[in-house]
């Protein structure tokens, strides 16, 4: 199949970037990171320069193959990352339009590649348990109620991709956020430091410049693991408590 791509063009984040036009042939049984790297191919042939895109583990899992496909963040595909996404959802002759995750807090490294260390500094205020729970414990030693272990279970499947930010007009990152604090939050051994947790992981996703929920649930429509909004609901509870002292 032949494919018409307008791909985004950008040396660094110190210069404007721009659509180029490339035609390339694939298969329909290729992913689309194969697909782009059948381009790169042809560019390193041609003495061009390949395009920069990011990419570790082609499984779904690591989040880092960030694009925005004709529009949407990850592609046509629900609850699918972009290396998870197959050329056979597209058709010979289509126009493709490839550009980088679009957000204040994500500043264009080169290309398709953002920088999303904004994330990792979301977690270092919090996102994690701190309190010594000595030797590792059977998994059934603490009991947990079901339902909560699910939506805890629902809330780490987060990847920290960032087509939440991506997918939001003001390019909030509550989504991340919320499933990062609800997962540890949810589970007694995040009991402990929860109120810390969620107050200083707020306060940070503000001071890295993302914006605050537009309440339009695009965040939840384009996460390629379906996070659910209702965590984003939970933090805002939590996060009252936290500053106001009161009791969920």
């Amino acid at each position: 199949m032949k494919l018409n791509l307008k791909v985004w063009r950008q040396k660094n984040n110190k210069v404007k970037g721009a659509f180029k036009a490339y035609s390339v042939e694939a298969s329909e049984d290729m992913s689309f990171l194969e697909m782009m790297d059948v381009l790169n191919e042809k560019l390193i042939a041609d003495k061009e320069e390949p395009v920069a895109f990011e990419h570790d583990c082609r499984e779904g899992i690591c989040g880092s193959c960030n694009m925005v496909i004709n529009g949407k963040p990850h592609g046509p595909q629900k609850g699918t990352t972009t290396c998870q996404l197959h050329m056979r959802h597209f058709k010979d002759g289509d126009d493709i339009v490839i550009e980088p995750f679009r957000a204040a807090a994500f500043p264009v490294i080169k290309d398709l590649v953002v920088d999303r260390s904004s994330f990792d500094s979301i977690i270092q205020a919090g996102g994690y348990i701190s309190v010594n729970t000595g030797q590792a414990p059977d998994g059934n030693a603490i009991p947990i109620e079901k339902d909560l272990a699910g939506q805890a279970f629902d809330a780490a499947t987060c990847i920290g991709c960032g087509a939440c930010v991506a997918a939001c007009p003001n390019g909030s990152a509550m989504l991340f956020t919320s499933a990062k604090i609800s997962h540890l939050g949810l589970l007694p051994q995040g009991e402990v430091e929860h109120t810390k947790r969620v107050k200083n992981m707020v306060e940070t996703m503000d001071k890295e410049g993302f914006g605050m929920c537009s309440n339009m649930g695009a965040c939840e429509v384009e996460c390629p693991k379906e996070i659910s909004i209702e965590n984003i609901a939970r933090m805002n509870r939590s996060y009252i408590a936290s500053v106001f002292g009161a009791a969920e």
